[in-house]
């Protein structure tokens, strides 16, 4: 099967391309694309729509290795040992930008893909939490108030809640999908109730994050890797259990799990697009210009990627959110004339 061949090939190194992105050290016949567990399925369907009409293509090689080791993975250097996408369930930071700089890839495209959510999800039949960003802060935060977090059960963080332990299945440090929680979950919470984290933020970021957003390490939040089905499985066997992943993981498995509101708002689609639900986050893909000439089909493949996240096509057959029309059409006219990003528009 395509799919198969898609997950299970291997890099190679061929003498079908001459590597001219690294000044003719080495070659490779076959896309390589690294990151986001959340992107991985999309960028799995495109490599299957390449190779569909493709046929003698090598198949790409798609790896989940969570945004925050592809960005490393991919911005090490250029040529046929490095990565040509990096998938990303957030943006690119600064500092990764550069060191892409700094190891010789200096042209990027930054392609947002569409749209998707940080869900949290239960089982079917577990308790029917409704949370807040500010319950959430409480439970995951390893010093909630500048204090070590003693919660443990959700009626420790808030009276209305059930007294059942805190276990909360999610991604780990290297993920996109943990920095999205952090940054737009649980900062949002911190800043809800402790009333000296406004002022670390203006005067002291990395105090805030450490403060805010650092996830703590007892046994509440538990590290569930990479594989986010594997978190869907765990609340299927522990219903008073939640789990956090991306929201395509749980449309698709909507017949074990169920999204927890936050602030009332439940994950949707309409109100992820609207911005209604606090998680809500682009996703995108990282292309390198300088292999664009170098690998074979990687220009055809990052070409028919737009046309492919439109509101009922392959991928968002597969959950992924279509972005704004605008943002589609933005985002296919970068493509189409290889635009690399710029440095002063990354925090």
């Amino acid at each position: 099967m395509i799919r198969a061949a898609v997950i299970v090939a291997l890099l190679a190194l061929s003498s079908a391309c001459h590597d001219q992105a690294s000044g003719g050290a080495g070659a490779r016949a076959q896309i390589k694309a690294v990151g986001s567990s959340t992107v991985y399925p999309f960028t799995t369907i495109a490599a299957e729509q390449y190779l569909a009409n493709n046929p003698d293509a090598r198949p790409p090689v798609i790896e989940s290795t969570g945004t925050g080791a592809g960005m490393r993975l991919f911005c090490a250097g250029i040529g046929a040992a490095y990565p040509d996408i990096v998938n990303a369930s957030r943006r690119m930071k600064r500092s990764e930008f550069e060191d892409c700089l700094r190891h010789g890839a200096k042209e990027i495209l930054e392609v947002q893909i569409g749209i998707d959510g940080v869900a949290f999800a239960e089982a079917k039949n577990g308790p029917k939490m409704a949370l807040t960003s500010a319950d959430l802060y409480r439970a995951l935060a390893a010093t909630p108030g500048g204090k070590p977090n003693r919660y443990r059960t959700w009626r420790d963080v808030n009276p209305a809640l059930p007294a059942i332990p805190i276990q909360i299945y999610g991604p780990p440090s290297t993920s996109g999908t943990r920095d999205a929680l952090a940054e737009l979950i649980m900062a949002q919470g911190c800043l809800d109730t402790d009333p000296e984290a406004r002022q670390l933020k203006e005067t002291d970021e990395d105090a805030f994050k450490a403060r805010c957003q650092r996830v703590r390490e007892d046994g509440a939040y538990i590290d569930a890797g990479e594989n986010d089905n594997l978190i869907v499985q765990k609340l299927t066997a522990n219903p008073n259990a939640i789990g956090v992943f991306g929201y395509s993981y749980l449309e698709e498995n909507g017949g074990s799990v169920v999204g927890v509101p936050i602030g009332g708002v439940a994950p949707t689609t309409e109100t992820i697009v609207d911005g209604r639900y606090p998680g809500a986050r682009p996703l995108y893909i990282y292309v390198k210009k300088q292999h664009m000439d170098a690998v074979p089909g990687l220009r055809a493949f990052v070409q028919q990627y737009t046309g492919l996240w439109g509101a009922g096509g392959p991928l968002a057959r597969r959950g992924l959110i279509a972005a704004p029309a605008e943002v589609q059409q933005q985002s296919a006219d970068l493509v189409r004339t290889e635009t690399p990003m710029a440095s002063d528009a990354l925090k």
